[in-house]
């Protein structure tokens, strides 16, 4: 079963979009947001509304865990969609590269087609990349012209298990 969009419709009735959705190692992650940020009240109602219509449909055979979260200060970037929502802002991305080392990239985005994305990298200068070679990519939260530490801080999320 495609749970995109009745997800989308579900987490539309609630004021919040659908940012990104992953099964991935037992656990359905759904990341969502709205104009302003999300807080711990509205990931609550996501989740409990998300964990019913899951229960009601049984999508997902046997066992897994549902996480609904943010996508925080410092969000994941997958799609040509979340890199155009990030158009001006920092991010760092590892690029895989056929025969060549992975490489790191860091810098504001500057473009966005549907397959590549172009980002002012500090050591290399203006860089186009295949969106189909990025391995993992998000923002930068910048403090201050600083960048911020630690990737883990600034997500909030709620976590349920479900067996099925």
């Amino acid at each position: 079963m495609e749970l995109e969009t009745p997800l989308r419709a579900l987490l539309s009735s609630l004021g919040l979009d659908l940012y990104d959705l992953e099964l991935a190692k037992g656990t359905l992650n759904v990341t969502v947001n709205k104009p302003g940020g999300v807080d711990l009240e509205a990931l609550t109602k996501a989740n409990r509304a998300i964990s019913e219509w899951l229960d009601v449909n049984d999508p997902i055979p046997g066992r897994f865990t549902l996480d609904v979260s943010s996508p925080g200060l410092e969000r994941r970037l997958r799609t040509a969609e979340h890199f155009r929502s990030a158009v001006g802002e920092v991010v760092t991305l590892r690029e895989q590269r056929a025969g060549l080392p992975t490489r790191r990239l860091e810098g504001p985005l500057r473009n966005v087609s549907d397959t590549t994305v172009t980002l002012d990298d500090q050591g290399e200068g203006e860089v186009e990349v295949a969106i189909s070679s990025v391995e993992r990519a998000r923002t930068v939260f910048q403090w201050g012209g600083e960048a911020k530490p630690s990737p883990s801080r600034g997500k909030p999320s709620t976590t349920t298990s479900k067996k099925g």
